[in-house]
């Protein structure tokens, strides 16, 4: 996540499903992750696949994730997705 600043960030999040066009999202189903690569090269090679882990496809579907006010960052949401799979 080296290259995604917290502004990127935040403009991900803000995505509004209502106004995106689906034709700009990336299809989750597409995204291959090398469960070879250590931890840190998995979530770097999630986010620069999906361009934008707030707001994606799945299938014809638009996916919107938002997360509960807590004290869980995304690169542990993330981590612990990674992980899951």
């Amino acid at each position: 996540m080296d290259n995604v600043s917290k502004l990127d960030l935040e403009a991900m999040r803000n995505v509004d499903i209502r106004t995106v066009d689906p034709a700009t999202l990336v299809d989750i189903c597409a995204v291959k992750i090398d469960q070879n690569l250590p931890q840190s090269e998995r979530i770097r090679d999630f986010i620069r696949q999906i361009k934008n882990p707030y707001c994606y496809k799945c299938g014809k579907a638009i996916v919107k994730v938002s997360f509960s006010d807590t004290t869980a960052t995304l690169e542990d949401r993330l981590e612990h997705y990674l992980k899951s799979l």
